[in-house]
C-alpha cells in the first residue's frame, strides 16, 4: 500500500457483487475479532503463548466457522436497513434477494473439518430461515439486531465456560458497537438506489 492509499476513500458498493463482498469481509470480521480479543483479555499475560498452541488455533478454528452463519445473519440484516427505503414497496421480493445475496457468501466456502458437511448444511438452512425472520417485522435499531445471537456467539467462544460466565454483557455491547460501525460504513459507501435496483433486478414482484 503507497501512502496515497492511505487518503483513498473505499470504493462505492453499487452491485451485488461488490455487496457480497462487503458482507463476506464484515461477517467474518464480525465474529473473527471478538473471539480473538476477548481470547486474549481472557489469557492475560499467557496471550502470546496461547495464541501459538495447537489446541488453541484448533478451538479457535472452530468456533469462528461456528459462527460465520451468524455473522452473515447479522450484517444481512444491518444492510436491509440501509436498503429498506429503496426496497420498501416490495420488501418480501428485496429480502428474498438479499437472502440470495448472503447464502451465495455462505456458499463460497466449503464444510469446514472441523464442522463436516451434515453440520454444514444445517447452518445454511438456520441462515435461511434468520434471513426470512428479517420480514416478520420492521426493521431494528441496529444496537437492536445482535440480540437474538448474543447467546450463541457467546458460547462459542474458545474459552472454558467457567472463565467466561461474567463476560457475556461486554460481548454483547462488542457485537452492538462493531455491528453499528459495519452499518455505518454501508450507509457512507453503498449507492442505495442503484443497489436497490441491481439487488431486485430480475426478480418478479412478490404476493403480498
Amino acid at each position: 500500500m503507497g501512502l496515497l492509499d492511505l487518503f483513498r476513500r473505499s470504493p462505492p458498493i453499487d452491485d451485488t457483487a461488490a455487496l457480497a463482498d462487503f458482507i463476506d469481509r464484515n461477517a467474518a470480521f464480525l465474529v473473527q475479532k471478538g473471539m480473538y480479543e476477548y481470547s486474549r483479555a481472557r489469557a492475560g499475560h499467557y496471550a502470546k503463548v496461547m495464541m501459538t498452541e495447537p489446541a488453541f488455533l484448533t478451538a479457535i478454528d472452530h468456533s469462528r466457522w461456528q459462527a460465520f452463519p451468524l455473522g452473515l445473519a447479522m450484517v444481512g440484516e444491518a444492510v436491509e436497513k440501509v436498503l429498506h427505503p429503496e426496497i420498501a414497496a416490495d420488501r418480501r421480493a428485496g429480502i428474498e434477494a438479499l437472502a440470495e445475496v448472503v447464502l451465495s457468501v455462505f456458499d463460497r466456502y466449503e464444510p469446514p473439518a472441523s464442522l463436516g458437511k451434515e453440520a454444514w448444511l444445517v447452518a445454511r438452512r438456520d441462515l435461511a430461515q434468520r434471513l426470512e425472520l428479517i420480514g416478520l417485522h420492521p426493521p431494528k435499531l441496529v444496537k437492536d439486531m445482535p440480540m437474538p445471537f448474543a447467546e450463541s456467539y457467546f458460547n462459542m467462544m474458545p474459552i472454558d465456560e467457567k472463565l467466561r460466565k461474567p463476560d457475556f454483557p461486554a460481548i454483547t455491547n462488542y457485537l452492538r458497537v462493531t455491528l453499528i460501525n459495519i452499518h455505518d460504513e454501508l450507509t457512507k459507501r453503498a449507492d442505495v438506489p442503484v443497489l436497490a435496483r441491481a439487488l431486485l433486478a430480475g426478480r418478479a414482484p412478490s404476493q403480498q
